[in-house]
């Protein structure tokens, strides 16, 4: 890391939560020790726990929305942030983007692996390909299927772990892949959208350890919702590669435009 980034911070980290309360804090006091982060921005969509408070009281700025509005809402909501903050701050170049999930806890510090790459001009977009997880659970991987079988068919690239949160773009690039997709299809969205854009998108291994969603009624829900809205941006982008959309991204499927 250069002297000018140790010194005035070139990344700031974006982490959207929603009823983390019982994670948030040590996933922002790690974050906030990523040399070069001199920002952490959390944005609670629509907690009913003390999530805020809790981010709030370990350094983070918070914002809040007023109900749930998905995790591309929050990464907008967190990258506007940013660039007022830039602006505010008079930098010459804006800070990169650095989203981490909010159950990281201690290993959100594995962020620095992602940032590298980034900074000295070697990746546009970093995508972290975790390690095998050290708590129980997991799905039978159909979204992860989904996901991957769409990025092959629509680019040249073969990700190995597509849904990844992990995740650093340099702000030329996140403005390049607006609109984002909606909710839990962002991730597929931003890569088929970077990719075909000609940004230079690479994995990197990194020790990130998170929450592993089990086998319960409740979680097969919520992984119906991410197959959905991974299904959503992949045909979204689908149709505007064939020429045939009247938009591109996923504007229609959000319900917040």
């Amino acid at each position: 890391m250069t002297k000018h980034a140790r010194q005035n911070g070139d990344v700031a980290v974006v982490i959207p939560a929603k009823d983390e309360q019982d994670r948030i804090g040590a996933t922002v006091a790690a974050a906030r020790t990523i040399p070069g982060v001199n920002v952490v921005i959390v944005v609670d969509d629509g907690s009913r726990d003390d999530t805020a408070r809790v981010a709030r009281s370990v350094g983070a700025t918070v914002v809040r929305h007023s109900h749930n509005r998905g995790k591309g809402a929050a990464m907008r909501t967190g990258a506007a942030v940013v660039s007022g903050l830039d602006t505010t701050d008079g930098r010459t170049e804006p800070r990169h983007l650095l989203f981490l999930d909010a159950d990281l806890e201690e290993t959100a510090l594995a962020g620095e692996a992602l940032v590298e790459p980034v900074r000295h001009g070697k990746a546009d977009m970093t995508i972290a390909v975790l390690p095998p997880q050290k708590r129980p659970g997991g799905g039978f991987g159909f979204v992860v299927r989904a996901s991957r079988d769409g990025i092959r068919k629509l680019t040249d690239f073969d990700p190995t772990q597509p849904l990844s949160g992990q995740r650093c773009l340099t702000r030329a690039a996140f403005q390049a892949a607006q609109p984002l997709a909606y909710g839990f299809g962002v991730e597929t969205g931003l890569t088929i959208d970077l990719v075909r854009k000609g940004f230079v998108v690479e994995e990197i291994e990194a020790d990130f350890h998170h929450r592993v969603t089990g086998r319960d009624l409740r979680s097969q829900v919520h992984r119906l919702r991410q197959y959905a809205h991974v299904q959503a941006a992949i045909a979204t982008r689908r149709l505007a590669a064939s020429g045939t959309a009247a938009t591109t991204g996923a504007a229609a499927h959000d319900p917040d435009r």
